[in-house]
């Protein structure tokens, strides 16, 4: 059990960076277990992984500060049918809070395609460092998918689950309020994808809330990520994966801005509980679902109101 550690605030750790963690190995296959009970208590885990090296981790947050630098009537060119996939920001509700997304980011025509938009004359710097940054996260989501079917004993889906899945990247920036402004940076969500990886600067704010609905407040670890189930993971997994509600909240006192860079897993196919997860003792919840039309559900009136979007949505 040596790669696991538990922090006071409860997050499980899985040290990625272990030498034996291999498929087959005592490490691998405790730490399948763990994850997997950890996605079903918390919904996350910490996950220590060192691939980023120290340039990138620099040059990441500079393209997020320069990328944010530009002014709104570029970034709001970041558009994309998918509903929550392009730039939001400038909103009254949460005015500490701007983002934007790169689809399909760990292909160079995604990347190149943003970058175009965001600088006509090319910025090689961002370009690179996104890719870079995008497609060495993606591994690490990969290897949990791996080990997450693993755990279920339904390791036999998970190459055409890995074959039919994209990337979002999305820049997301909390600027430290004013005197009298809202602490309240991004209010209390769940998020739509299959798998979230979080990925921050030295400020935090992240808030989890676990099934037993406490609140935790997430402290990264160095070279750590938060990994998050979002809804679709829990429709697949038989509504045993929790996807988690939490927000991020801004320190009053705090003067720096807080950075995150965000890796967003989605389905190319439907998305489908495993026959291996339905049983008299777990009768089926939830219907097959194009994973697009989910966010394009909650991207109503109604969907955003659900108080149950999995249910209402797609529910048996």
């Amino acid at each position: 059990m040596g790669s696991l550690i538990t922090l006071p605030n409860d997050l499980v750790i899985v040290d990625f960076n272990k030498e034996d963690m291999k498929p087959g190995s005592n490490s691998w296959s405790s730490a399948c277990k763990e994850i997997r009970q950890a996605l079903e208590n918390h919904g996350c885990f910490i996950a220590l992984y060192e691939k980023i090296s120290p340039q990138l981790h620099k040059s990441i947050f500079q393209s997020a500060d320069e990328l944010f630098d530009l002014p709104t009537e570029v970034k709001v060119q970041n558009i994309n049918e998918k509903p929550y996939h392009g730039y939001v920001g400038q909103m009254s509700i949460v005015p500490l809070h701007e983002g934007l997304g790169i689809d399909y980011a760990t292909t160079l025509e995604g990347v190149q395609s943003f970058t175009r938009l965001m600088w006509p004359n090319g910025n090689d710097s961002f370009c690179e460092s996104s890719l870079s940054f995008a497609k060495t996260v993606a591994e690490l989501e990969k290897t949990v998918i791996r080990m997450l079917f693993e755990s279920y004993g339904v390791q036999k889906h998970a190459k055409s689950h890995i074959e039919t899945t994209t990337y979002l990247l999305r820049f997301l920036k909390y600027r430290a309020p004013k005197e009298g402004e809202t602490t309240m940076a991004f209010p209390s969500h769940t998020d739509k994808s299959f798998v979230t990886i979080l990925y921050q600067n030295h400020i935090s704010g992240l808030e989890i809330r676990a099934r037993n609905g406490e609140w935790i407040n997430v402290t990264f670890p160095p070279s750590s990520f938060v990994v998050m189930a979002g809804d679709a993971c829990k429709a697949w997994s038989n509504d045993k994966v929790l996807s988690p509600n939490h927000k991020v909240t801004m320190d009053k006192k705090g003067k720096e801005t807080r950075y995150t860079i965000a890796l967003f897993s989605f389905l190319r196919k439907m998305v489908e509980v495993p026959e291996e997860l339905v049983d008299d003792e777990h009768p089926l919840q939830f219907k097959p679902f194009v994973h697009v039309d989910l966010l394009k559900f909650y991207d109503t009136e109604y969907g955003r109101r659900s108080q149950n979007i999995l249910k209402d949505f797609c529910g048996v």
